[in-house]
């Protein structure tokens, strides 16, 4: 236990009930239990405190003449203090327990996150002689990542992350609109894309120096292709075999013509062969790849990335990332304090400007939020006649007029475009009695996941149905595999590849929810979509899936979210990528 922590335990057991510099008589013995120690060591502690001016100590000396203690600094000033010291050093973790543990009562929370809010954003350091100065990304968010392992890759943080520290074969292009270049500079197919050959540019290099070859790509692969949750990928791969130090074929057993785009997939992102000699646990805990960014630290409140001078497009122009994992309990304060939204998986992250000079970057997400039917078991959730009548008494429109917010579109499909040309239908109260009386609903109480993001939108639900009769009861998302039906959000910025792992993703809710039957329905629709000669006829493929899920309403689709920050005028090179994040390796700062 730190010294400084010790005083604040003294504090609250002896002081909170008399003014500061006001003596209060105490045993020394009361001072060892609250102190965790023998009475030698607290009475060197007590005179650690009386050197750095904390306390005044009074010994009793004599029998019947008791020992007292006062204090000298406020708790809440102390804690602030202490909790600002331990957060510069980088201890966020430690900061935040100490708020937890000891602001009750206090305003020393929302003091601390209020100075905290103010540490975020883009910083250019003071430069020593001879030295540029440091420019440094620092922002906070309210998850820890789940994995940075590409192979078993599902949430939109995690995914910018990785896509940060290593890079794909090759890259989609969203404003072009096509595959580019990456670690291969040159790929083609067969006529029936049934094989694939790759080319891998010369100097490439991983964090350690070590250059890239064709075993890499290879030992990735194949990893990948072994059952991890993203092995979907390799669905249909039947070898990867290498052709020389810098080019390597890939077979399947059927028609795939987009397989390079699923080779722009961030779970696809190439690993050092035999995880650089490391034991995989080893490696995982601080991996390594050929990306812009070297991770240099990676702890329960704390990630830090720093630029890869060797990067073979180019230095990026930061020079760190400084990422805070604050505690999801700081949701509510940190809002009140920030404004902005970067990803469906994080918390607002840069003050709100009172400039009007700053920029803002805004975009709608590629993506949306809905409610997913779990009709692999047993329940009311069964018939279709309910899960259409929920559809129309849920209307996607009046969700987003009344909770507003982040929430801009109705959405009546996976994309925005789709939603757009949606004819509206008006609520037709006779029309959902009749379907609700077909349905067979006898009163069941329907078991609703959502993830705390979506309490609001999981309110609203619960109470629009309950108006209509339809009993319903929030159950931890930890516990969503059981529960009937689920509020999830899906970001697309892959487009037709991120729809297809939608669908076959081991660990997503359409995959999880979904019966045998269904799934092996729409593993065909997929096979036909990847192996079709056209994009139109792709597409055809892939609408009727969503199609085919939205009539039956197995999926009901509720709302687009968009996606926005305010950044200084002096930051320069600014985008949102698909996935509502800034592209760290184009900023720079003036």
């Amino acid at each position: 236990m730190l010294l400084d922590e010790r005083y604040l335990l003294l504090f609250e057991r002896f002081g909170k009930d008399t003014g500061l510099g006001h003596p209060v008589e105490v045993k020394l013995e009361q001072l060892s239990e609250v102190l965790y120690c023998t009475s030698r060591n607290a009475k060197l502690i007590l005179t650690k405190f009386q050197s750095e001016q904390l306390i005044d100590w009074f010994p009793g000396l004599g029998r019947g003449h008791r020992s007292r203690i006062a204090f000298k600094v406020d708790k809440e000033a102390y804690l602030i203090e202490f909790s600002q010291n331990l957060a510069e050093q980088g201890n966020y973790k430690r900061a935040f327990d100490l708020i937890r543990i000891h602001a009750a009562g206090t305003l020393a929370r929302s003091t601390f996150l209020e100075w905290l809010d103010k540490q975020f954003g883009y910083k250019k350091g003071e430069a020593g002689e001879g030295q540029h100065p440091q420019d440094t990304l620092m922002f906070p968010v309210l998850k820890q990542p789940l994995t940075l392992d590409p192979a078993e890759l599902l949430y939109s943080f995690d995914s910018h992350l990785i896509r940060q520290i290593f890079d794909r074969l090759l890259r989609f292009d969203m404003q072009q609109g096509s595959i580019v270049p990456m670690l291969a500079h040159a790929w083609s197919s067969n006529s029936s894309a049934t094989e694939w050959t790759f080319h891998l540019r010369k100097g490439v290099r991983f964090h350690n120096g070590q250059e890239l070859t064709s075993r890499d790509v290879q030992f990735t692969l194949e990893r990948l292709h072994n059952g991890p949750a993203n092995s979907w990928l390799m669905r249909g791969v039947e070898s990867i075999e290498i052709m020389g130090p810098r080019a390597l074929r890939v077979k399947l057993s059927r028609p795939n013509r987009i397989f390079d785009r699923f080779m722009c997939s961030a779970a696809a992102s190439i690993l050092p062969y035999g995880f650089a000699g490391m034991e995989e646990e080893d490696y995982w805990s601080l991996p390594l790849g050929t990306g812009a960014f070297r991770l240099i630290s990676w702890t329960t409140g704390r990630i830090e990335l720093a630029a890869f001078d060797a990067y073979f497009q180019g230095r990026p122009y930061l020079d760190s990332i400084d990422i805070v994992i604050l505690p999801d309990d700081c949701a509510l304060e940190m809002e009140g304090n920030a404004k902005i939204h970067h990803s469906l998986d994080t918390m607002r992250m840069y003050s709100h400007p009172k400039e009007e000079a700053w920029q803002e970057i805004e975009k709608l997400c590629q993506g949306c939020t809905m409610l997913i039917w779990n009709v692999s078991r047993e329940g009311p959730q069964q018939s279709e006649a309910l899960r259409r009548a929920v559809k129309m008494i849920l209307h996607p429109a009046e969700m987003v007029s009344e909770l507003g917010g982040e929430r801009v579109l109705p959405a009546y499909g996976f994309r925005p475009e789709t939603s757009r040309s949606h004819t509206v239908e008006p609520m037709r109260p006779e029309r959902i009695r009749r379907i609700l009386q077909e349905s067979g609903y006898a009163a069941e109480v329907l078991r609703v996941a959502f993830h705390p993001k979506y309490s609001e939108d999981g309110l609203w639900i619960m109470n629009r149905l309950a108006e209509w009769g339809i009993s319903a009861e929030a159950v931890d998302y930890e516990s969503w595999s059981d529960a009937d039906v689920c509020i999830s959000g899906l970001v697309f910025p892959e487009d037709e590849v991120c729809e297809v792992e939608a669908y076959e993703h081991r660990d997503y809710i359409m995959h999880s929810y979904f019966d045998e039957e269904r799934k092996k329905w729409i593993t065909g629709r997929i096979d036909e979509a990847v192996g079709a000669e056209s994009t139109d006829q792709r597409r055809m493929y892939l609408k009727e899936i969503e199609d085919h899920v939205r009539d039956e309403a197995t999926v009901i689709f509720l709302h687009h979210r968009r996606i926005s920050t305010f950044m200084h005028p002096s930051v320069r090179g600014v985008s949102l990528n698909p996935l509502g994040w800034i592209d760290f390796q184009n900023v720079w700062l003036e």
